[in-house]
């Protein structure tokens, strides 16, 4: 049952908050041993603020926070790090999206696991141990929202909270058979500390359209010193749903757009959505923006990826009063860390400059009268836990190998532009393999009316995992 429809059963009368906040405490004690989604629980938290007064559209509803830059004030949070997890620094404020995820009358049980500050495609930190997928324990959930993924996936909650700076909400949702729309840069503010202006948005991984839909009209819209601020939409996200769409002039990309290998699973995937878009009266033709093409992406995001980092353990050791050592932090980010300190300001300069560029370059396919970008979300089926693995000398490994998995996403983090995974297709091994709508800049809503359509006529929700 979707959020939607939970959240109905408690306006109705059919249920009460602390029903469901009890049934979802249930599957988690039921559920999470093998999955090791949940790391953090506040269940008594939970139950007194399900029997308190609770409003919005979403009231009386469980869910659970990725336990990376969610701040929840009075509750712990640890970024996936061993040094925070010993000392479990507490929170004194809310992340915006954290106090509008309440407002909504979300019920927060607690964390969900994430790799250590959320530099990997899969999740499976030193500090907590690997999530694993619902579908098969043998494989990842994906990253870095990979917990909220299996979550989600498996029933604990309808709903969860999740952020993408390279993939981290699409990810995931391919994995596990879910929606993961990540929105536009600006859209949600990303106050009071982080920057709209950088390449994460905080978002959610749901079951269903509608539930993406009426979460992004709950949550959107700027904070106070909000310095990049999506143009508002012409009617309510949830309107999206359910409505006419109009034909639209759609790119296929079905090959590794750098000659890489893509995986048979994927090409299948995305050649299926293709044909399901194409009996819905789009046109589907192959196309594509150039820009996806150029290999030096990669070096020239890497110096702010880098630098992404080395701040983040910095404000690590601010939560403990102290800085990290080298052996506090996992090999592959204090080998970033250490990278980023070598960057100098004109090198950081001219990264943010082509990535500027690669934006406008990118965005421009949009512009020359193209609707919508259809890709695969990854480039092959979830890995096998542990393929990630920093080696011994090789730091890096993980990272390396994250390049061959995780292709297709990075770039629209670059670019500001909205994007969503959809559930439209499982191989043969019965592993969901998601496919990856993108759209032009604040155009969430054309996203979610194709999504939406395409839930409809070819719906998931009767896929359940084994778990």
């Amino acid at each position: 049952m979707d959020a939607t429809e939970q959240a109905r059963l408690v306006a109705d009368g059919e249920v009460s908050a602390i029903e469901l906040v009890d049934a979802a405490i249930e599957r988690i004690e039921q559920l999470d041993g093998p999955l090791n989604a949940v790391n953090i629980r506040w269940f008594d938290d939970a139950r007194s603020a399900a029997a308190g007064e609770l409003s919005g559209p979403f009231a009386g509803v469980p869910t659970l926070l990725k336990d990376l830059w969610a701040h929840s004030e009075g509750h712990p949070m640890t970024n996936g790090n061993a040094a925070l997890r010993e000392a479990m620094p507490i929170s004194d404020h809310d992340t915006e999206l954290v106090a509008r995820f309440r407002d909504a009358g979300l019920v927060t049980l607690g964390r969900t696991n994430s790799p250590e500050l959320g530099s990997l495609p899969v999740t499976e930190p030193v500090a907590w141990g690997p999530s694993r997928n619902p579908w098969s324990t043998d494989h990842t959930p994906g990253g870095s929202s990979g917990g909220a993924a299996a979550a989600v996936a498996s029933g604990m909650v309808p709903v969860a909270n999740a952020s993408d700076g390279g993939g981290s909400i699409r990810i995931p949702a391919s994995c596990c058979g879910l929606v993961g729309l990540k929105p536009s840069a600006g859209r949600i503010t990303m106050g009071p500390e982080r920057d709209e202006s950088g390449l994460s948005v905080h978002f959610a991984v749901s079951r269903s359209v509608r539930d993406s839909a009426r979460l992004l009209d709950a949550v959107a819209g700027p904070g106070v010193g909000d310095n990049v601020i999506a143009p508002a939409p012409t009617r309510p996200y949830a309107d999206e749903v359910g409505n006419d769409v109009p034909k639209l002039r759609i790119g296929l990309l079905d090959t590794h757009p750098l000659g890489q290998p893509l995986h048979a699973d994927c090409i299948d995937a995305v050649r299926s959505a293709a044909t399901m878009l194409d009996g819905l009266g789009h046109h589907v033709e192959p196309g594509f923006p150039d820009a996806l093409s150029d290999a030096s992406f990669s070096a020239r995001f890497m110096a702010m990826w880098a630098t992404n980092m080395a701040l983040g353990i910095a404000r690590l050791g601010d939560a403990l009063g102290r800085e990290l050592t080298a052996d506090e932090v996992e090999p592959v980010n204090w080998v970033q860390a250490e990278y980023a300190a070598r960057v100098s300001g004109v090198e950081y300069g001219a990264a943010l400059g082509a990535v500027a560029q690669y934006r406008r370059t990118i965005q421009s396919w949009w512009a020359d009268g193209w609707d919508l970008l259809l890709t695969p979300t990854l480039s092959e089926p979830p890995v096998r836990i542990g393929e990630h693995d920093a080696q011994p000398g090789d730091p890096l490994a993980g990272m390396r190998r994250a390049g061959a998995f995780v292709s297709f996403t990075p770039p629209f983090n670059a670019s500001g532009q909205p994007a969503i995974s959809l559930p439209l297709h499982w191989n043969d091994s019965g592993l969901p393999i998601g496919v990856q709508l993108v759209a032009a800049y604040g155009r969430e809503d054309l996203l979610l009316n194709v999504a939406a359509q395409l839930e409809h006529a070819h719906p998931w929700a009767h896929r359940t995992p084994p778990a």
